[in-house]
């Protein structure tokens, strides 16, 4: 197998560690697995390189020092490998094949970088590359960065364009877990999770695997993440399945947007779960929730609405909270998928002006941490499509 290795720097935070490390990457290569590593900073060096810029500086200066870090990693990894008579080189921005290149704009240059990495993948039969993680160099020569959870983007950007098998991210957790096993009991591993689910769980808190890293993950390339405990680099921990794809996409059939009000149901504890419950009993299915302070709002299929207008006027009947239940259909809903949507600045008005140019009305806006929903009227779904598409 070609394994890339991307060893986090709580893996790396000790001499101890780096050991570990580099007995697990010893054993692998021994078992004739070809591998490239790539290496964060020493526990939390880059955190304190940053914490002790207090002075004025350009991002140019700014860039060399923190990468300080991951180029003190590399050297330790490497010299812990020849130890082991493991025929090793470090690469860093400068070095004679160093593969992630950047544009003038600051994003990596695609074509120089597949181009290079294959290179580098080229002499794995023979030698194991170990790789700083978050940096880059720009076109002039000078280092740049990644960005947050850069080193995961390396090392799943390194095993695309090299062809790798599996990507192993090499961390401080058993994988993915069912909950944070600080604050919950019995939380356990997670044996597999979709790249859908774990972005949508990065963006909102988990810190297991960087969302920009998983972008690069496609159908045919593994990815997995172990503790750096576990000491085997081909087995256990949590393995991320499928891939992430951007996508904007039309419901086939209309929906009906039935909307319950209430006096402050925001604030009562209940009423939602009623609300959802009583529809769930039945068997209406709930496309989409959107909630006020004074309001709850289902959209289910079209086909549903007048049964699901009875139900929920039952439970209206039934609460002393709840006013009024009251239907609107044909609805359309646009999804796009993809990206980092809600997290990048200004991307809901990019979506929604071009609507509100055409004077297309729209009825909800819905945001997760990877999507954004659009609510029309039905007869404006065509029209919403193909704006929403010339965007993506």
């Amino acid at each position: 197998m070609r394994v890339v290795a991307k060893f986090g720097g709580t893996s790396l935070g000790s001499g101890d560690r780096i050991n570990r490390a580099a007995n697990s990457i010893a054993a692998a290569v021994e078992d004739g697995h070809e591998i490239a590593v790539v290496a964060s900073a020493m526990g939390s060096t880059t955190d304190e390189l940053l914490d002790e810029i207090s002075f004025e500086t350009d991002e140019a200066d700014r860039a060399q020092i923190v990468s300080m870090g991951e180029r003190t990693s590399v050297r330790m990894l490497k010299a812990a490998l020849s130890a082991r008579d493991i025929d090793a080189r470090f690469l860093e921005p400068g070095s004679e094949g160093w593969p992630v290149v950047t544009d003038e704009y600051g994003e990596v240059d695609v074509e120089e970088t597949n181009e290079r990495a294959r290179a580098v993948a080229a002499e794995m039969d023979e030698t194991v590359p170990v790789i700083t993680g978050f940096l880059a160099e720009g076109p002039d020569g000078s280092i740049t960065t990644l960005g947050r959870g850069g080193s995961d983007t390396t090392a799943v950007m390194m095993g695309k364009y090299m062809d790798a098998d599996e990507v192993v991210i090499v961390t401080d957790v058993e994988g993915v877990m069912t909950g944070d096993p600080r604050v919950v009991e019995g939380a356990r591993n997670v044996g597999e999770i979709s790249v859908d689910e774990l972005r949508n769980l990065s963006f909102r808190g988990a810190e297991v695997v960087a969302p920009s890293a998983l972008s690069y993950k496609d159908e045919t390339l593994d990815v997995r993440v172990v503790h750096y405990q576990h000491g085997d680099l081909l087995s256990g921990g949590t393995s991320i399945e499928g891939e992430f794809e951007n996508l904007v996409d039309l419901r086939e059939r209309p929906l009906a947007c039935l909307t319950v009000a209430g006096r402050a149901i925001r604030n009562e504890p209940g009423i939602f779960h009623h609300l959802s419950a009583a529809l769930s009993e039945s068997d209406v299915n709930i496309d989409a929730v959107a909630s006020g302070m004074d309001s709850v709002t289902f959209y289910i299929d079209e086909d549903e609405a007048e049964r699901a207008e009875n139900i929920l006027h039952r439970e209206v009947i039934a609460r002393d909270e709840l006013s009024s239940v009251t239907v609107d259909s044909p609805v359309a809903v646009i999804r796009v998928t993809g990206g980092e949507l809600p997290n990048q600045p200004g991307v809901i008005s990019e979506i929604v002006n071009p609507l509100a140019e055409e004077r297309i009305h729209l009825q909800d806006v819905i945001t997760s941490a990877t999507s954004v929903a659009l609510f029309v009227d039905w007869d404006d779904r065509e029209t919403t499509l193909e704006l929403t598409q010339d965007l993506f």
